[in-house]
């Protein structure tokens, strides 16, 4: 059954997430400051660690970008830190 998933987490390099393989991440955005990514996901699939990577703005990246697929840009405290997340798929 197709259903839409919240997965909340934290500030980090990088985010291992349980998610239905297959999952579609839709969106990123802060919740009540709590960052968040909602999902469509397919609850009859298996579930397995997903790789996602938060680069701040300006800050170096040590990872090949181009294997990877942008999925949004949060900000928190007020705009004073912005984050831009990628996942590494499933």
């Amino acid at each position: 059954m197709q259903t839409i998933y919240k997965y909340p987490f934290r500030i980090n390099n990088e985010i291992h997430l349980d998610m239905h393989r297959g999952a579609r991440i839709l969106s990123v955005q802060v919740q009540n400051g709590t960052p968040c990514i909602w999902a469509l996901v397919d609850t009859d699939h298996p579930i397995f660690p997903r790789l996602l990577t938060i680069h701040g703005t300006g800050h170096p990246i040590d990872h090949n970008m181009s294997a990877c697929t942008f999925i949004g840009t949060i900000q928190l405290h007020d705009g004073a830190l912005v984050f831009h997340v990628f996942d590494w798929g499933d």
